[in-house]
């Protein structure tokens, strides 16, 4: 593309792509919520997104977890000149006491509700991050895709954290309490993410990045599994 004129604004499109379906989603066990690997749907719900990027990205993003970065994987096959970097964009993650005891994702849902129902902002036990530290995550993240001059730009990441980025631009909440905790869980509750969503920002000469719409996009269900 050549340089652009005078008048001419430049616009850096922003994809954040949660990863395909893990085990966990699956419904399977998992004792450590960074090393959960994809499933078969979610390799190749990988491998269609890859498929679906229509230009070659500036820059690739990966979470430092394992299905991120799965997911992540044949997008940085297929452009291999894209430079490729990991962020702190990994999922957010409260229930650290939880870690080395292999449980289900529907196991692990009464302890999730406790921690949410409690609403208090700056708690976090050993090991865990809390409401407030999300969010501080996010406004790195937004300030670093701010100073991005090149696009577009493809991140892999999680439902959690995109659901932050996203509350973060609607509402400008950096520092939560606990009314702004609860409707940040109403809001995660009604602004569901599939495994493959997308969520797209536009990001204008160093402004911060804006939601484009405020919906997700999404590549179709898998197939249904044929019975055995």
């Amino acid at each position: 593309m050549g340089g652009m004129g005078e008048g001419w604004t430049a616009v850096i499109r922003v994809f954040l792509i949660r990863h395909g379906e893990s085990e966990s989603n699956a419904g399977l066990t998992s004792d450590d919520p960074g090393s959960i690997p994809l499933t078969p749907d979610g390799h190749r719900q990988a491998r269609q997104i890859a498929r679906a990027l229509a230009d070659i990205p500036a820059l690739i993003v990966t979470s430092r977890y394992l299905r991120a970065r799965q997911t992540a994987q044949p997008t940085i096959s297929r452009f291999p000149a894209a430079a490729c970097e990991e962020w702190p964009v990994h999922e957010f993650t409260y229930l650290p006491h939880l870690h080395g005891r292999t449980r289900t994702a529907q196991e692990r849902q009464p302890y999730a509700r406790a921690y949410w129902d409690q609403a208090n902002p700056d708690y976090a036990s050993d090991g865990a991050e809390s409401f407030t530290g999300l969010l501080s995550r996010t406004t790195d993240f937004l300030n670093r895709l701010s100073a991005q001059r090149s696009g577009p730009v493809v991140v892999f990441t999680h439902g959690l954290f995109m659901r932050a980025v996203a509350w973060s631009l609607l509402t400008g909440i950096t520092r939560p309490d606990e009314n702004q905790m609860r409707s940040f869980r109403r809001f995660a509750n009604r602004y569901l993410i599939p495994n493959a969503g997308v969520i797209e920002l536009r990001n204008t000469d160093g402004d911060a990045p804006a939601l484009l719409g405020g919906s997700t996009i999404h590549l179709p269900a898998a197939p249904a599994r044929r019975p055995r």
